[in-house]
């Protein structure tokens, strides 16, 4: 990782610095070269649109360094509760760490609050107080995506540069972001290339450039970096931690060109784009990366899963879900806690197994916290369920659920939900007023009484928010 360069080399869709009045006027016939051209044309990926819908950010879970976005006289929330100090801002996604939170704005501004002991947070906390505050952290260009580790956290630019800030970890203590240590402010992490993915684990990071190829950094104890030996892994080799904490390129001879990254907590997985193939490489002890013969607990190289068809995958410490491009949703791995959501079941669950229980809903989002699960339906609906000691289930108890139960608290119940992030021992939300999207109405509620307007055929109206004077919906 380096600074920035203040002044970066301006170029085309081709990498090519020439002027457009360079080429011939008339060309009698297509080159090796031009066809060439074409097809690294075609083999970039694109950068993903920003989201679009925006909402407020709720909350709940554990709160004991702000990472709720309360004051410090907020101990817990057991239902997910309007952050009322953020209400203003348009938020279209959120991500929660293991013990710090990200919300990104419409406009590509990212904010952040919770613990910063690492550096998580990438800004200045000298202020007494200051962690508990959403505050903006300053980068050189809009962002469209975030995601937030244990310690770090990453930022997606719209021009594909990928900045972070904090620090990894592994089993010995805080490894640095860089080999130059923990960075307080976020840092370009591979300068010269373009990226168009980025996803966080506990302590790794993955980001997939738009030429398909795949770069990791941070700690490798678990084989979550797909490219260093179990020799290796523990930063004590002759190179030391020189190999974990410089970003270097996956290779396989079995993929060539990656469309789709993901990460849990300790492992990583990639999509072949020609056929679909998904490998898996990091954690195995409960049989999470879904291979068809487990023969380690720790897998340091991409090896195919058995998974098909895969739309997207999230996971926490020891489970992995999956939903179809059929929109099914999937389970695998360790079953404590009811955090595969298949109900009390006897053995640990070593093949992909559809949640019964989600099998006709429309789920379009699956999240994890480390031994949590959420999904998220097409009309705004959320269930959690898992471990509920940390009151991160958003259910109002702290009792273990081992089938999805719907969120039903009073920030949830009368808006929709559009995104859900957990993290170690909190969750975050972002609810959107309901649309009524038939001939381009949209309900609202002013003063206990419904008003709906309609200009052309779109959305003007601003719905109003009920909530009580502390902002707890328990």
């Amino acid at each position: 990782m380096a600074e920035v360069s203040s002044k970066r080399k301006a170029s085309d869709m081709n990498g090519s610095n020439g002027d457009e009045r360079d080429e011939p006027i008339i060309k009698s016939k297509k080159t090796n070269d031009h066809r060439r051209r074409s097809s690294f044309i075609k083999d970039r990926l694109p950068l993903p649109e920003p989201p679009k819908r925006s909402g407020n950010l709720l909350s709940c879970g554990q709160n004991e360094v702000g990472q709720l976005g309360f004051n410090d006289d907020v101990c817990e929330k057991t239902r997910p509760a309007l952050v009322k100090s953020v209400a203003d801002s348009k938020i279209v996604d959120v991500s929660a760490g293991g013990m710090h939170s990200l919300y990104l704005t419409e406009d590509g501004e990212v904010w952040s609050f919770g613990c910063n002991d690492e550096g998580a947070l990438g800004r200045d906390t000298s202020e007494e107080g200051s962690e508990f505050e959403a505050q903006k952290v300053n980068l050189p260009n809009a962002c469209i995506r975030i995601t937030a580790g244990d310690s770090h956290s990453s930022f997606l630019l719209k021009d594909g540069r990928v900045f972070a800030c904090g620090s990894f970890r592994d089993s010995h203590g805080t490894m640095g972001l860089n080999i130059i240590g923990k960075q307080q402010f976020p840092i370009e992490v591979v300068p010269g290339e373009e990226f168009v993915d980025i996803k966080s684990g506990a302590d790794h990071l993955v980001m997939l450039s738009n030429r398909g190829k795949v770069f990791t950094v941070g700690c490798a104890e678990q084989g979550q970096l797909g490219r260093v030996s179990n020799r290796s892994s523990s930063g004590e080799s002759r190179r030391g931690k020189t190999q974990l904490l410089q970003p270097a390129l996956l290779t396989a001879t079995r993929f060539n060109f990656v469309d789709a990254i993901w990460t849990t907590t300790y492992c990583t997985f990639l999509r072949n784009r020609s056929n679909g193939a998904v490998f898996g490489f990091g954690l195995n002890n409960y049989n999470q990366l879904g291979l068809a013969k487990k023969n380690s607990e720790t897998v340091f190289t991409p090896q195919l899963t058995t998974f098909e068809n895969v739309k997207s995958i999230t996971g926490g410490q020891h489970h992995t879900l999956v939903i179809t491009n059929d929109n099914k949703s999937y389970a695998i791995g360790r079953k404590d806690y009811g955090r595969l959501g298949l109900g009390e079941i006897e053995d640990e669950v070593d093949k992909l197994t559809l949640i019964k229980d989600l099998q006709d809903i429309n789920v379009v989002q699956l999240d994890c916290g480390e031994c949590c699960s959420f999904a998220l339906t097409e009309d705004g609906k959320a269930y959690s369920w898992g471990m509920g000691s940390n009151q991160q289930l958003g259910i109002g108890s702290d009792e273990d659920q081992f089938k999805p139960v719907l969120l039903t608290g009073a920030q949830v119940r009368e808006r929709e939900v559009i995104r859900i992030s957990s993290g170690g021992q909190h969750t975050l939300f972002i609810a959107a007023e309901k649309e009524n999207k038939t001939n381009g109405i949209r309900e609202t509620k002013t003063n206990g009484t419904n008003e709906a307007k309609k200009t052309n055929g779109t959305d003007e109206s601003k719905a109003s928010e009920k909530t009580n004077t502390n902002g707890s919906t328990d």
